[in-house]
């Protein structure tokens, strides 16, 4: 069987239409992610997460999410529990390091159980990026905190807490968003620190979370690094910090294609940032022109990417853990984070 295109795509409701489904066969992305709109309930979520894995034909076809608790939680209420932001964790963290790192591991495990059960198996979390005086809202309190070492140790929770549910982590935003002054949602960030004080402070949660299974580039510009190109977008970036100088060994997503951050058509997005040397491209709003432009840039994935999605893949199984019962977690959760 030929390998899945290198993209993972959106879709447009609760339930994959007939012409998504024919596009997902035909095509082949490596996998589709989720967010509000295609969530309903349980029973919902789950129908929909075999559905896609049916018109892929691969069961362990990758669906994606956002749930890293707080503002950003794609499984809500009324039918999941509202989690904590990554920023309550870090500041129970800099009262009690012990008790903020064992939170941080026990939110992800939580968050993985719920993830599993509705056969999501990858989670765009935990976020790496410094909460600073000049962080944006767009990060904010998804950030745990400005220390560059203590992000790390909660991020490496977290990541461990995701495994041991089962589910895949993908580490966010490489190589740092924190001092990014613009929403990239909207427009093109660029930070201008010297690579002096990125090395000393944003790329130390990277460069010590090198060995996770995954981690999605920022769409921001480093003039430190590269002046003309975002990093998901800059071969500089991608090759000589991410991989380079950060040692990060797992499968690169880009951030969404889709964002106000890039320039150009669907197509031609799709093709910078796996030009640049990510694995995969994000393309997440679930229009279906814009899908299928996506499925047509995208390439099969090569050999180095297709056995890092493997290797990601048997970190999450080797990982998994029996772990205690759901009420169990939310206890000690309502105790350390209220």
């Amino acid at each position: 069987m030929n390998p899945p295109r290198a993209v993972v795509v959106g879709l447009e409701g609760p339930e994959p239409s007939a012409v998504e489904c024919r596009l997902l066969a035909h095509a082949r992305p490596l996998g589709v992610i989720l967010f509000k709109r295609n969530v309903e309930s349980r029973a919902q979520l789950a129908r929909l997460t075999a559905a896609v894995r049916a018109a892929l034909g691969r069961d362990d076809a990758p669906i994606l999410v956002d749930q890293e608790g707080g503002r950003v939680q794609r499984l809500g209420s009324p039918h999941w529990p509202a989690w904590p932001p990554a920023r309550r964790v870090g500041a129970l963290a800099e009262r009690d390091r012990a008790a903020g790192v064992e939170a941080a591991r026990i939110l992800a495990t939580r968050m993985a159980l719920d993830l599993r059960e509705v056969g999501i198996d990858w989670v765009c979390a935990p976020v790496l990026d410094l909460a600073l005086a000049e962080t944006h809202a767009a990060i904010g309190d998804r950030a745990y905190a400005g220390d560059p070492d203590l992000v790390a140790e909660l991020g490496a929770a977290a990541v461990a807490g995701f495994l041991a549910g089962g589910v895949v982590p993908i580490v966010k935003h490489v190589p740092g968003h924190g001092r990014a002054r613009v929403d990239p949602h909207r427009a093109l960030p660029t930070v201008d620190a010297p690579l002096a004080t990125l090395e000393a402070a944003d790329f130390g949660p990277f460069r010590a979370l090198a060995a996770a299974p995954a981690a999605m580039t920022a769409h921001v510009v480093y003039d430190a690094l590269d002046r003309r190109r975002p990093a998901s977008c800059s071969p500089t970036v991608v090759g000589e910090t991410v991989r380079g100088r950060l040692g990060l060994e797992g499968l690169l997503v880009s951030d969404d294609v889709d964002m106000g951050a890039l320039a150009g058509g669907v197509d031609e997005r799709v093709a910078a940032v796996l030009a640049a040397g990510n694995d995969v491209a994000l393309q997440c709003n679930g229009i279906r022109a814009d899908l299928e432009r996506a499925l047509a840039a995208a390439p099969p994935l090569g050999d180095a990417a297709l056995a890092r999605v493997a290797a990601a893949r048997r970190q999450a199984v080797e990982a998994a853990a029996d772990v205690a019962d759901r009420r169990v977690l939310d206890a000690a959760l309502a105790t350390s984070l209220g």
